[in-house]
């Protein structure tokens, strides 16, 4: 595996391509989270888990889908992807997107190299899964409230949910990584991060080339104005005014995990801090020093790199930061080394113009596989493959 050293003092070494986010705190800790994932022998579980919220319905915030008739379907579509191949006709066709492709073909490029099996899980979905997964609720309570509404979910079913969570990660007996499809999640993130304290506005990124950062504002203004939270509510308090249920079962399964021990893999960006966060808000203090010994936070490129200034802090570098600093600790965060200039696709190269970024645990599978020893070129070879499978697959549509 080809490595580029760190400074001699720190005497280690990550993938090649790989870079740290975030600019303070302990690199020699958030170097050590990487370990667990370095051992041959262990393949983790991978955990998707799909939900749904109405505020993906608001025109213009989100790319995951042109309508949001489309973004209904998104989280269904994108798992059979991740499960099936981009070989198998599909029973949930890929929404239209203004450019890219879908991150899941990414993830199961990976899943399909190192030999994992995901399993998925899902809450609050309009459209249930045809295929196997795991229901945390009844399917019948549907996606979450608009944020704007400050009245997201029943405070009852968020604790249901936490404590659901709370035991898939209690349970654990192996490694996990844990991702996401939820159209509007960034949005949701951006609220509670809000909720919790942190000024975030400028660092929140989305699906979309240019995310709407207005309307994401404008939203979470709204939502927390309603919602009238009282300054250091619990994090239950806060989910059920502005949250989604993704946020929920994730918050909930960091919390159960410092039970079980087990390492956790956060495949994402902004909306897998925002669990996070949640959950050191949750925990006490030695409880959420443990938790971030366990925690490997891996993200794409694209998205690391978003918006970085002269001297090369990014957005997320800043959101990375300022988490670390609230809870007193650093935070392993590390982007995937992986990039698409020199794909034989316009589709994934599309992703070096700011397009698509990030999603279904596309950045921590990427950066699982370099921990496993896949180098880059072979990773955007298996990208390419999948792609040429992808156009020459038969169409279907839902019945």
């Amino acid at each position: 595996m080809p490595l580029l050293p760190l400074t001699p003092s720190e005497g280690r070494a990550w993938p090649e391509g790989c870079r740290r986010v975030g600019h303070q705190g302990d690199a020699a800790a958030s170097i050590a989270a990487m370990a667990p994932w370095l051992d041959q022998d262990v393949l983790p579980d991978v955990l998707l888990v799909l939900a749904a919220t109405r505020t993906a319905e608001q025109e213009g915030i989100s790319a995951a889908g042109a309508t949001a008739a489309a973004r209904r379907t998104t989280a269904v579509a994108d798992a059979e992807l991740l499960l099936k191949g981009p070989s198998v006709a599909p029973r949930w066709p890929l929404p239209m997107l203004p450019a890219g492709v879908s991150p899941a073909l990414l993830s199961h490029a990976v899943v399909a190299r190192l030999g994992l099996q995901p399993q998925v899980a899902a809450v609050g979905l309009m459209c249930q899964p045809d295929f196997d997964h795991v229901r945390l609720e009844s399917p019948d309570l549907g996606p979450a409230e608009c944020l704007s509404s400050g009245a997201a979910m029943p405070l009852e079913r968020v604790n249901y949910l936490w404590r659901q969570g709370e035991q898939l990660g209690a349970e654990l007996q192996r490694p996990l990584v844990l991702a996401e499809c939820v159209p509007g999640g960034t949005t949701t993130a951006q609220a509670v991060l809000t909720a919790l304290g942190f000024e975030v506005g400028d660092l929140i990124s989305g699906s979309a080339r240019q995310p709407p950062h207005r309307l994401k504002s404008a939203l979470v203004a709204q939502g927390l104005q309603r919602a009238g939270l009282i300054r250091g509510c619990g994090a239950e308090a806060v989910l059920a005014a502005v949250g989604d249920p993704f946020q929920v079962v994730a918050a909930g399964l960091l919390v159960g995990a410092v039970q079980s021990q087990q390492p956790v893999l956060l495949g994402g960006g902004s909306q897998m801090l925002a669990v996070l966060a949640l959950a050191l808000h949750a925990l006490p203090k030695t409880a959420g020093a443990s938790l971030l010994r366990q925690v490997l936070v891996g993200t794409t490129a694209w998205l690391a790199d978003e918006g970085a200034s002269d001297g090369g802090i990014s957005p997320l570098d800043r959101l990375v930061d300022s988490i670390g600093a609230r809870f007193g600790a650093s935070l392993a965060v590390f982007a995937s080394g992986v990039h698409f200039h020199a794909s034989a696709h316009q589709a994934l190269r599309d992703y070096e113009l700011g397009h698509v970024k990030e999603g279904v645990g596309a950045g921590g599978l990427l950066l699982l596989a370099q921990l496993k020893g896949v180098s880059r070129r072979g990773l955007v070879d298996d990208c390419d493959q999948a792609m040429d499978q992808l156009i020459s697959r038969p169409v279907t549509s839902i019945s």
